[in-house]
């Protein structure tokens, strides 16, 4: 099975084995959004437990 090429750019799995990805919002009109906003749109989150099943078939080699 093939891993999709737009997945692996995005998401990644951590050393415990759940899926992580940046969030978005992060690109421009950052005037707008606070500094906390911003500072925790820096680190990488887990994805939803809605997507996680989706994200496990698009990431099937890792």
């Amino acid at each position: 099975m093939k891993t999709v090429s737009g997945a692996k750019k995005r998401f990644r799995r951590s050393a415990s084995g759940k899926i992580m990805h940046y969030p978005a919002g992060k690109s421009h009109i950052l005037t707008k959004k606070n500094r906390k906003r911003k500072r925790r749109l820096r680190k990488a989150t887990t994805v939803h437990s809605a997507n996680l099943k989706t994200m496990a078939r698009c990431l099937p080699g890792s």
